[in-house]
C-alpha cells in the first residue's frame, strides 16, 4: 500500500444516506478523507457491514490504507411520553420527573432511567432538547425529583435529557453499545469511538472487550470527563473534543479552552486527537461554508490537531464530497502559511525521558538541522510512527509497517504516511528500502538524504533505538 497526501493534519469523514454510495465514497478518500466513521446511532450491524466491506474494497483499489472509526451510540437519555404529546414550562413553575409510567401533563412526565432518579441531587442542572429548556432541582428521592423551571420552552415525547452536575453510576455502554461493539469487533475495524465518557473505567472496561482488536478514542464531551482528563487520558489510545454535548453541558464560552488544551496535552502524551462537530456544519445545505468555520477549522489546523472530522456534512448533508474537499483545501492552505511551523513549534512538549523519545526528537532535529524532507520510520507496532508525530517535525513522515492493522490505525496520526511492507531483513535493507519508498513516494529525490530510524532487532515492538542517515540512489 502507498501513500502520496503531503498534508499534515488528517480527515475524518463520516458515512451516511448521502454517502451510502461506493462511488461517493470513493469520491470522498479521492478529496482528502483519511479515515471513514460510522455512527453506530444511525447504523445497523448489516449496514455497518456493508460499509466496512465497501471501504475495505476502495482501499484496496487505491492502495493506501484507510482507517475504518466506529462511534458507539453511549446512553441516550429521553423523557417520557406526555399525554398530549408535550407541554410548554414556563419560568418559576414546578415540574415533577419521576418513574411513574402514565403519561405526562404540565406539573410531571416520566423519566425512565431509575439511574438518574437515585442520582439526582438537589442544585443539579437537568437539561432537555440539547439545552433549549433547564431545571434546576430542588428536591430529590430515589424515584422522583421535583425541579424548578429555569430556561422556559417546550417539552414533548422522548426530548434528550443531559445532566452536567450528575455522574450516573453505570457504565458508559449500553446493552446496544455492547452489540455493537463484538459486530464492530468481528469485521476487524481500527478505532472504537466511546460516547459520553466519565470516569477512566468506562475505557478501561472497552479496552478490556476488545483485547487490542480496535484501539479505543474516548470522546470528551461531559464535564465529568472534562474533571477527570489526566486519568481518562492515561488509560485512552486516542481522544475526540466531541463539542456538540460539551457545548450542551457545559457553557459554551468554555469549549475553545477545553479544545486548546485537549490538544496540547494529547499531543503531549504523544496520543492521537481529534476536533469535532459543526465544522463546516452550513455545508449541510450550502456549496461553500461561512467565514467563520473556515476559521474553526483553521484554528484546529494551527493547534497541531492530529485529525478534523466531518459528521452530518458528509453523513446527511447536500454536498458530501464538496465538505471534505473544502476542509482539505483550508488544511493545505494553513500548513503553507509562513507563521504555521512557528506555531507548531511552540507547542512543542518536551520528550520524556526514554531512549525511543530520544531518538525520535533527535531525528527531527538533525532533519531541521540539515533541511531533509523526509524521516522514514520502521514501525512494528505504530509507536515509533507515533513518537516521531508528537514531535511535529517539519520533514513528512513515512511509516513503514509489516502490520496491514498497524498502517490502518495510523492513518489518523498528524503527518504520518503510513506504508504497508515486509519488515527489514537487517540494517542495510532497511536503509535501501526507506530510500525506495522516500523516492517511490516523491518525498524525496536521487541523491538527496534521509532519515531512517527503527529498532534493532527488527520485528520487536517498542523498541525505538537506531537513527541513520541514508542517500536516495537513482530508482
Amino acid at each position: 500500500m502507498q501513500s502520496s497526501r503531503r498534508r499534515r493534519v488528517k480527515i475524518i469523514a463520516t458515512l451516511g444516506p448521502a454517502s451510502a454510495d461506493r462511488q461517493t465514497v470513493s469520491a470522498l478518500f479521492d478529496a482528502g478523507a483519511d479515515v471513514f466513521r460510522i455512527n453506530m446511532s444511525h447504523a445497523s450491524h448489516d449496514a455497518m457491514r456493508e460499509r466496512v466491506a465497501m471501504i475495505r474494497s476502495i482501499e484496496e483499489e487505491k492502495g493506501r490504507p484507510i482507517g475504518i472509526l466506529v462511534d458507539l451510540q453511549g446512553p441516550k437519555l429521553r423523557l417520557g411520553l406526555f399525554a398530549e404529546g408535550g407541554v410548554d414550562l414556563h419560568k418559576g413553575e414546578g415540574f415533577v420527573l419521576d418513574a411513574d409510567t402514565t403519561p405526562g401533563d404540565a406539573s410531571r412526565v416520566q423519566l425512565p432511567h431509575p439511574e438518574i432518579l437515585s442520582s439526582l441531587a438537589p442544585g443539579h442542572r437537568i437539561l432537555i432538547d440539547d439545552g433549549k429548556v433547564l431545571l434546576r432541582v430542588v428536591e430529590a428521592e430515589p424515584a422522583r425529583a421535583t425541579t424548578v423551571v429555569e430556561v422556559p420552552g417546550r417539552v414533548s415525547n422522548k426530548k434528550g435529557v443531559s445532566l452536567p452536575d450528575t455522574t450516573i453510576p453505570t457504565s458508559a455502554l449500553t446493552p446496544k453499545d455492547r452489540a455493537d461493539l463484538a459486530a464492530a469487533l468481528e469485521e476487524n475495524i481500527d478505532w472504537i469511538a466511546l460516547s459520553f465518557v466519565q470516569r477512566p473505567e468506562d475505557v478501561i472496561e472497552v479496552k478490556a472487550i476488545a483485547r487490542g482488536r480496535a484501539l479505543v478514542m474516548a470522546k470528551i464531551e461531559k464535564p465529568q470527563a472534562v474533571a477527570r482528563m489526566d486519568e481518562i487520558m492515561e488509560v485512552s489510545d486516542a481522544f475526540m473534543v466531541a463539542r456538540g454535548d460539551l457545548g450542551v453541558e457545559m457553557p459554551l464560552e468554555r469549549v475553545p479552552g477545553i479544545q486548546k488544551t485537549l490538544t496540547r496535552y494529547a499531543r503531549r502524551l504523544g496520543k492521537p486527537v481529534v476536533v469535532a462537530t459543526q465544522m463546516l456544519e452550513s455545508m449541510i445545505t450550502s456549496p461553500v461554508p461561512t467565514r467563520a468555520e473556515v476559521s474553526d477549522v483553521a484554528t484546529a489546523v494551527f493547534e497541531g490537531a492530529d485529525a478534523i472530522m466531518l459528521s452530518a456534512e458528509s453523513a446527511a448533508g447536500q454536498y458530501p464530497r464538496e465538505a471534505v474537499a473544502t476542509m482539505n483545501k483550508i488544511a493545505i492552505a494553513v500548513e503553507s502559511e509562513g507563521i504555521y511551523p512557528s506555531i507548531i513549534e511552540a507547542q512543542r512538549a518536551s520528550p520524556e525521558q526514554t531512549g525511543a523519545d530520544a531518538i525520535a526528537e533527535a531525528a527531527r532535529d538533525v532533519a531541521e538541522t540539515l533541511g531533509l524532507k523526509v524521516i522514514c520510520a520502521w514501525t512494528n507496532s505504530g509507536s515509533t510512527g507515533l513518537r516521531i508525530a508528537r514531535e511535529r517535525p517539519r520533514s513528512a513522515i513515512l511509516a513503514l509497517t509489516p502490520n496491514e492493522e498497524v498502517a490502518r490505525r495510523l492513518a489518523v496520526v498528524w503527518g504520518l504516511h503510513p506504508i504497508v511492507t515486509d519488515d527489514a531483513r537487517d540494517e542495510r535493507d532497511m536503509a535501501e528500502r526507506a530510500c525506495r519508498y522516500a523516492y517511490i513516494e516523491g518525498f524525496a529525490g536521487a541523491g538527496e538524504r534521509i532519515i531512517v530510524v527503527a529498532g534493532v532487532p527488527f520485528g520487536t515492538s517498542g523498541l525505538t533505538n537506531n537513527l541513520r542517515i541514508a542517500v536516495v540512489g537513482g530508482q
